[in-house]
């Protein structure tokens, strides 16, 4: 599994934030803990399958938002059951 951070210029209000949700959701089916933050001007998700930068940077950039950058990382499953 990885976690994917993605930074989005663009982002205003809540609004904003479930709309990249949505469109995280909709580019990529698997995504699971999709959260985004208009504060922070980024996106999270975990996924257990590749994700394409030009793929994602497509799916942002058409909604109108700015696509910044992204980054992934290893994603380690904590808590009760992790």
């Amino acid at each position: 599994m990885k976690k994917i951070t993605v930074k989005i210029d663009g982002m205003m209000c809540g609004m904003c934030e479930a709309h990249i949700n949505d469109t995280i959701r909709k580019a990529f089916p698997s995504a699971k803990k999709v959260k985004s933050s208009h504060k922070k001007g980024e996106s999270t998700f975990v996924i257990d399958t590749e994700v394409s930068e030009s793929e994602l940077k497509k799916a942002i950039d058409n909604t109108g938002y700015q696509f910044v950058s992204m980054q992934t990382e290893p994603y380690k499953k904590t808590g009760l059951f992790g």
